[in-house]
């Protein structure tokens, strides 16, 4: 893990510069806190929702309804983690530079090989720290006000059942505090993904987010 002013930080899973308030086709990952097993279980290659998994599920349907730019494709909901493709769409077609996304991730893949063995110096440092401003009608802002609401929810569900369990909130999440997105850049890359997410409850048993590998 990288040291950002003498102290260790969570790496960015972002492109550095790409402009997330833009149009794009995303494959977003969210993982539960210690992939810990609390949205549902697997039985015969299907998914069941736990009372906790429904209020996510709820949540994030409710999370489009109330968002002009966001569409939902495919999503699947595991017992530790969320799958889905979301599509953005705004006014902003292209990066601050003129680039479409797919031109930007094209330009990335290259800029990855080039610093694949090279030190951070500070000026990388203060260019990824940008990275976690969160803009308006984002991919980000949306994440951030989905696990918002997440908690609140599941922390009132807590409360009404008196459950001796901890509540949700800054330091202790419901959902890892990182989360990962994927810019989905051709219509090959998109069925491929699109059928990883619908057939990912029946390959759960060799998942690598499985901790019980014998669940099934």
């Amino acid at each position: 893990m990288k040291k950002f002013k003498n102290k260790y930080r969570v790496g960015s899973n972002r492109m550095p510069d790409w402009d997330y308030a833009g149009n794009g086709n995303y494959f977003i990952t969210l993982v539960t806190q210690n992939r810990v097993c609390i949205l549902g279980k697997i039985n015969n290659n299907k998914i069941i929702l736990s009372d906790f998994g429904k209020i996510v599920n709820n949540e994030w349907m409710k999370s489009f309804e109330i968002r002009d730019e966001l569409f939902l494709d495919e999503y699947i909901i595991m017992p530790n983690h969320l799958h889905a493709i979301v599509k953005l769409r705004t006014n902003n077609i292209v990066d601050t530079n003129g680039r479409s996304y797919l031109q930007y991730y094209q330009q990335y893949q290259q800029y990855q090989q080039r610093q694949k063995h090279a030190d951070l110096s500070n000026q990388s440092a203060n260019n990824h720290q940008k990275l976690f401003i969160r803009k308006p009608k984002s991919i980000s802002s949306f994440i951030a006000g989905f696990k918002s609401a997440v908690n609140s929810k599941i922390d009132d569900y807590i409360d009404e059942n008196n459950l001796d369990i901890p509540k949700y909130n800054q330091k202790n999440h419901f959902f890892q505090p990182n989360y990962n997105d994927h810019i989905i850049r051709n219509y090959d890359s998109y069925l491929r993904i699109k059928n990883y997410i619908k057939n990912n409850p029946q390959n759960w048993t060799g998942d690598r987010l499985n901790n019980d590998k014998t669940e099934n």
